[in-house]
């Protein structure tokens, strides 16, 4: 939550934030994160899953294709922004993430936002519905780790460090960036390392 306040303020102070675009998808996921964060599901049913699902995003994301400009950006359909924002904010609950490696994808995938908007959207996405999944998880487990603030501290670096090449690299190395962080998050949920 930390990490995700501080990387939000960074993107919407440099403009990379579309509330139209964001406010759909909220309203689906902030409260089936907290229904997701208050189920433990044993991890060999739903990691292996949505590792291959990252994966699949990956390879889609490094397929040769014309990146979305910003004049071809549409905004999403509501109803479907909410019912996809449901099942994001589901996953991001049970997985004990912020929703960020499902949603920038979709939004890229469907023209719904060039790639430095979708970082921004995306942050502001993980800061709510982590708020909201780390309240169904502390109403199921009723704790925190011990090791939080080192935790905390690390992130926080990588945040600044991952903000400022947001704001900064072009569109094309963004999403390859993307691309690599799903294949090691699909890693990560497969168990490969």
């Amino acid at each position: 939550v930390i990490v995700a306040t501080f990387t939000s303020a960074r993107f919407v102070h440099a403009g990379l934030f579309r509330w139209r675009t964001l406010w759909p998808f909220l309203i689906g996921a902030i409260p089936m994160a907290f229904v997701g964060g208050g189920i433990i599901l044993p991890t060999h049913f739903y990691r292996p899953l949505v590792g291959v699902v990252l994966w699949l995003s990956a390879a889609r994301l490094l397929w040769p294709k014309p990146l979305t400009s910003a004049e071809e950006v549409k905004d999403p359909s509501i109803i479907w922004a909410i019912a996809a924002g449901a099942g994001i904010g589901l996953l991001s609950g049970l997985t004990g993430t912020g929703g960020g490696i499902f949603l920038s994808p979709l939004l890229l995938f469907l023209g719904w936002a060039t790639p430095r908007a979708a970082s921004g959207i995306a942050a502001v996405f993980i800061l709510v519905n982590s708020i909201s999944g780390l309240l169904g998880n502390l109403a199921s487990v009723q704790q925190l780790p011990a090791a939080l603030p080192l935790f905390a501290g690390a992130a926080l670096a990588g945040a600044l460090v991952g903000t400022t090449l947001g704001i900064r690299l072009p569109s094309t190395m963004i999403v390859r960036a993307l691309a690599l962080v799903l294949i090691v998050a699909g890693a990560k949920m497969i168990g490969v390392y």
